[in-house]
């Protein structure tokens, strides 16, 4: 069942294993338990360090096809709160793995003041996380949620796939993933990653910490640079004032920003095509080429000014450093149509992600909002899962490249509108069932029934941390001049999260390096 590539890569990485593992299965009976025992089976015979005993079983295990990944320590077995409801292959084998790995003593991938701060949670959280095995979003939470529980025996993730507990789904009316439940309620819906994980449960639970504060985790020595941000224009930033022998930090929340999120890339620069996950990956072996101290999977709560003329960093694991400039390179986010219906169904049909979220419509209709690049390559995407794919865009014209254009155009199945602005979007038994729109020629009201409507209407700036700090455009993207300078001594922007127009990864970089020589300018001029 599982390629034999794949095992010898799970013998290799079980090397760096410093204590035994064990596979335990739920009790009962299931059409897929004799599929998932085989494939535990095989993991288990690329070393002695997995265990798996079929007859070994749990009764309060949710089901027949769920299993626990438990650590032996001191020759004890001792839960790690980490369980897979289903057969976990496609995307979230490495989510498996890595439980692997880590509940057998590998090194966490969370910052040290992460792992500080989710060690002081003092609340019971058990988290259930709906996946589809298709998406490349759900490894991200699943796997910060493992982490969490193996740091906090207060702490459980259940990874679910939603294909196979089809009931569940129904009745939580989930359809997008991932979809997070915590203690049983709705918890968050679509890629949220770790530093926004820990946001929403610190504002759930006010007194969620113990005793205790971030004192205790090594404070960084006041640095020459801090990047805020590690998408194409952070990471250029990065490495160019790295190369200068700068003292370098960047604090971010995961490597490669929304090129994470992205498909295929065709406009690279030398490169003919990629993909969101490969270049991301590229980056970080790229920063890691150089003496750069990464705080990743965390988030910057604001800036403050320091007695010397410089800036300090306060994080959310409440960590405060010192730094002499600053370069903001946060990027954007999915801008929201801000209409009735929208809000209250993500998740209900309401959707961001065509690749995630779209195999849920499946032989169903559909529509996008947006005609840009991204709209058109989510109805592409799109056509090859559901019925039908209704494109709505609010201009005369669609504003995506040609070649785009064209290929949609060849799918029978892709229905555009342009002139439309979206009214409304309706909901029937908690599940999206049409939308309005008004034809802006004629100013006639029209309804289409559809099941689920994804957004693609473009990016909004993630400048929140800095607003009323830094100045800012009406559309929040901030002010630079031909130098990536802001307003602020020492403060420099780069990339999407700036006035720059084009948002593209390569001006993105473009703008990086040389925000970086600015930056680089300035401290040598102090």
């Amino acid at each position: 069942m599982i390629d034999q590539g794949l095992l010898d890569a799970v013998k290799s990485y079980s090397e760096n294993m410093t204590r035994p593992i064990s596979f335990i299965l739920g009790v009962g009976e299931h059409s897929k338990r004799a599929e998932l025992i085989d494939f535990l089976t095989s993991i288990a015979g690329t070393t002695d360090k997995i265990n798996f005993d079929v007859d070994t079983n749990d009764a309060s295990l949710p089901s027949p096809i769920s299993f626990a990944v438990r650590s032996h320590v001191d020759g004890k077995l001792t839960d790690t709160g980490i369980v897979f409801s289903g057969i976990p292959g496609g995307h979230e084998f490495t989510s498996l793995i890595l439980a692997i790995l880590q509940a057998g003593g590998h090194t966490l991938k969370l910052d040290e003041g992460i792992q500080k701060l989710v060690k002081r949670f003092n609340k019971p959280l058990k988290f259930q996380t709906y996946v589809s095995l298709s998406c490349h979003s759900c490894p991200e939470v699943v796997q910060a949620l493992n982490q969490f529980a193996l740091l906090n025996d207060d702490i459980s993730n259940e990874m679910i796939d939603g294909a196979l507990f089809q009931e569940q789904v129904d009745a939580n009316n989930i359809q997008g993933v991932p979809a997070v439940f915590l203690n049983g309620k709705p918890f968050a819906n679509g890629l949220i990653d770790t530093a926004k994980l820990i946001g929403k449960l610190q504002e759930q639970f006010p007194d969620l910490l113990s005793e205790g504060s971030a004192d205790d985790a090594e404070q960084l020595e006041q640095q020459d640079v801090t990047i805020i941000g590690a998408g194409p224009a952070g990471i250029a930033a990065a490495i160019y004032t790295a190369r200068k022998g700068l003292k370098v930090t960047m604090v971010a929340d995961r490597i490669g920003g929304q090129v994470k999120d992205t498909q295929d890339i065709e406009n690279l620069i030398s490169v003919p095509l990629t993909t969101g996950t490969e270049l991301s990956t590229n980056f970080e072996k790229h920063l890691h080429e150089y003496n750069i101290t990464l705080k990743q999977h965390v988030s910057v709560k604001e800036i403050g000014e320091t007695e010397e003329e410089n800036y300090s960093i306060h994080l959310n694991t409440g960590e405060i450093f010192e730094t002499r400039s600053i370069i903001l390179a946060t990027g954007a986010q999915w801008r929201k149509l801000g209409v009735p219906g929208e809000e209250e169904n993500i998740g209900k049909g309401v959707a961001y992600c065509a690749h995630c979220d779209g195999p849920f419509f499946k032989g169903k209709d559909v529509s996008v909002v947006g005609g840009g690049n991204s709209g058109i390559e989510a109805a592409i995407d799109l056509a090859g899962i559901v019925k039908n794919v209704t494109v709505f865009e609010f201009a005369d014209e669609l504003k995506a490249d040609q070649v785009l254009i064209n290929k949609a155009k060849e799918k029978a199945n892709i229905n555009i509108i342009t002139s439309a602005a979206t009214k409304e979007i309706k909901a029937t038994d908690n599940k999206v069932s049409s939308i309005v729109y008004e034809d802006r020629h004629s100013g006639e009201t029209k309804e289409i029934d559809l099941s689920a409507v994804f957004v693609q209407i473009g990016l909004i700036p993630n400048t929140g941390f800095v607003k009323g700090f830094i100045d800012m455009n009406r559309f929040g993207e901030i002010e630079i001049d031909e130098r990536c300078r802001t307003d602020r001594k020492g403060i420099f922007a780069c990339g999407d999260v700036t006035t720059v127009p084009f948002k593209q990864i390569n001006i993105a970089m473009g703008e990086g390096s040389k925000a970086a020589l600015s930056a680089f300018e300035y401290l040598v001029m102090q």
